[in-house]
């Protein structure tokens, strides 16, 4: 091979085949996938010091098995009625003429505003032994009927309220499919005599089913991810059984490692479904008809109305009234001494989030402009190794940064290190940057993908260096999508749950510490105020997407 030759495939490695980007920011981008993937690194450097048959033992004890049932169970339950509910509320707000459709499209899609953590809480607060349901009935004479009221702990519960607060990622999705399906084809099948059930089932529903199982992916992703509503509704699925282990003493650390691993090998296998059906999902639509048909519902229009009115009601109308009643009500939820809000807990959330957003920022223009750039592979590499940490479930990323910071340092550098990176903000911020980066990394990439080369060739010409080029014709240009990244890492860094119980600094109280430390204590009262700034924040989250609504 001749020299040329080599430093030709070198090259075609790292950079795309106008020379840009330059090494250095391949070298800058390369560290960052690095410093991604490093708490994989210690959760398995972790899991190789357990000897093999303690591995094996552990790994197929009962209560293993039974996390793992339970888990895959869930997942299973809740997404499955996602799809029954999502599905028929993207029909009825797309293809049909239900009054109201753009009011009922906003509202199925507000459940994504209420963390589902907050809405378990509500669930618990209103229907718990203690909540306000059984204690209006008791006030009213009517405390007989308490005993009868279903419990909403256990699978049951945590089936129902994380369906509720998860179903609008199917219904986003099938509805995205709708409106981008070929309605001639419908029509065509309406002239040979097909009603529209059958028509849906033979000409609608296969067109669409990429879309629905996108959607469906994305919630059976969540599920298994999500530790806050399992915990409240005292499931024992991987998050929860993780965090109890990893606040244990003895083999805790090591049960913990172990159904880690678990964890993130179901992941994988939901991930690689997700990765297949999103490549596909473009298949599933035909070119969007100039005019849509709608399906007249007749005497029925108003009757259907009451279906997302009725969704409505449990997933906005109860969890919204049940905090205003905490906030505006006095009685035991507001005793306790010491766990009042102060307003530096909100101080400390909005200081994290700033944090992380202007870190997260940083470290993803490199990545985002090399994989905008290059067609590499090392781009496509860097640019998917991102993603990583946003898969990766919070209660895992945070035992293996424990796992760094207590054990690793701790044998290497000694105790003095170990004090000062074990629970600190800078531990802390690096784990939602971990989490967040791929937020930034798209909007961001999506950004550098519209920019005109021939801009940026322009001023070289006029004798820019690249470093000037950059600077001022790349960086206007994509500014929108790095301040886009950066709101939604924001946002969404101010109502990570579990990353942020198990590494916040000692004493750092932020809205979501505060909240859990008085739902558990059975305060419901003191969690009213932040647990609305909480939704309140999320809610700002889906304006761009709700704004971006076109149906009529």
């Amino acid at each position: 091979m001749a020299p040329g030759e080599g430093v030709g495939r070198v090259r075609g490695l790292l950079a795309s085949d106008d020379g840009q980007p330059s090494v250095a920011v391949v070298l800058l981008a390369a560290g960052v996938a690095a410093a991604v993937l490093s708490p994989l690194l210690w959760l398995f450097v972790s899991a190789s010091e357990l000897a093999v048959a303690d591995a094996v033992s552990l790994l197929t004890s009962e209560t293993t098995t039974e996390v793992l049932v339970n888990s895959l169970t869930l997942v299973s339950l809740v997404t499955g009625a996602s799809i029954a509910l999502g599905v028929p509320l993207a029909v009825l707000t797309v293809q049909t003429d239900l009054p109201f459709r753009r009011f009922w499209t906003v509202l199925a899609a507000l459940p994504l505003v209420v963390p589902s953590y907050i809405g378990a809480f509500a669930y618990v607060s209103a229907f718990g032994p203690s909540g306000a349901l059984p204690d209006l009935f008791a006030q009213y004479g009517f405390g007989f009927v308490n005993p009868y009221i279903p419990t909403v702990y256990g699978l049951g519960g945590t089936t129902l309220v994380l369906t509720l607060f998860t179903y609008p990622y199917v219904f986003l999705t099938t509805r995205a499919s709708l409106l981008s399906f070929d309605t001639t084809q419908l029509e065509a099948a309406r002239t040979l005599n097909h009603s529209y059930p059958q028509a849906f089932r033979r000409v609608i529903l296969p067109q669409i089913a990429p879309g629905v199982t996108a959607g469906a992916l994305l919630v059976a992703l969540y599920t298994l991810s999500d530790f806050g509503t399992p915990a409240i509704m005292r499931l024992d699925v991987f998050t929860r059984v993780i965090y109890v282990e990893l606040n244990s003493f003895g083999v805790g650390r090591s049960n913990a490692t172990l159904l880690s691993i678990q964890l993130l090998a179901v992941t994988a296998v939901i991930l690689s479904l997700e990765s297949r059906v999103s490549g596909d999902t473009a298949a599933g639509y035909g070119t969007p008809s100039s005019v849509r048909t709608v399906v007249s519902l007749g005497p029925f229009r108003w009757l259907a109305a009451a279906v997302p009115a009725f969704v409505s009601l449990f997933t906005l109308a109860l969890p919204v009234g049940i905090l205003t009643m905490w906030l505006v009500r006095s009685g035991p939820g507001y005793s306790g001494g010491g766990l009042a809000f102060r307003p530096e807990f909100a101080v400390n959330s909005a200081y994290v989030a700033v944090l992380t957003a202007a870190a997260t920022v940083v470290l993803a223009l490199p990545v985002a402009y090399y994989a905008g750039r290059s067609n590499s592979l090392l781009a496509k590499a860097v640019d998917r190794a991102t993603y990583l940490g946003y898969a990766m479930p919070g209660v895992v990323l945070g035992l293996a940064l424990v796992f760094f910071s207590s054990r690793w340092l701790l044998e290497t550098f000694g105790a003095d290190a170990a004090r000062v990176v074990y629970q600190s903000l800078p531990l802390l911020v690096f784990a939602y940057v971990v989490r967040f980066l791929p937020q930034a990394v798209g909007s961001t990439k999506s950004s550098v993908l519209g920019v005109d080369r021939d801009l940026v060739g322009a001023a070289r010409l006029l004798g820019e260096n690249p470093r000037g080029a950059f600077r001022r014709v790349t960086l206007p240009l994509i500014s929108p999508g790095l301040v886009a990244g950066a709101a939604l890492v924001f946002l969404t860094t101010m109502k990570e749950l579990d990353t942020t119980l198990i590494l916040h600094p000692t004493g750092f109280t932020t809205i979501v510490t505060y909240i859990w430390r008085v739902q558990e204590a059975g305060y419901y009262g003191r969690a009213a105020l932040p647990a609305l700034v909480l939704v309140a924040v999320s809610g700002l989250s889906m304006v761009p997407l709700l704004t971006r609504s076109d149906d009529v």
